[in-house]
């Protein structure tokens, strides 16, 4: 069971979904913590020196996915 999830799934334009990208790869690169805020709530993970990084690309007949996971 997880003690914490939170999933967000949402259609935006490619130039926000980038800069949000941005905006974590620079925390990441800066050391410092994630922090996600939603509804009220604030979630924050401790990021260790080394993650592991896993990327998957898949195409089928109804889409494209591009997947980026850090687990640690």
């Amino acid at each position: 069971m997880d003690l914490v999830e939170l999933k967000e799934k949402e259609t935006i334009r490619r130039e926000d979904a980038a800069a949000r990208l941005r905006a974590i790869a620079d925390e990441l690169a800066s050391g410092n913590d994630i922090v996600l805020e939603r509804d009220h709530l604030r979630f924050v993970a401790r990021v260790p020196d080394e993650v592991q990084l896993k990327i998957e690309f898949e195409v089928e007949d109804d889409g494209t996915e591009f997947e980026i996971e850090l687990t640690w």
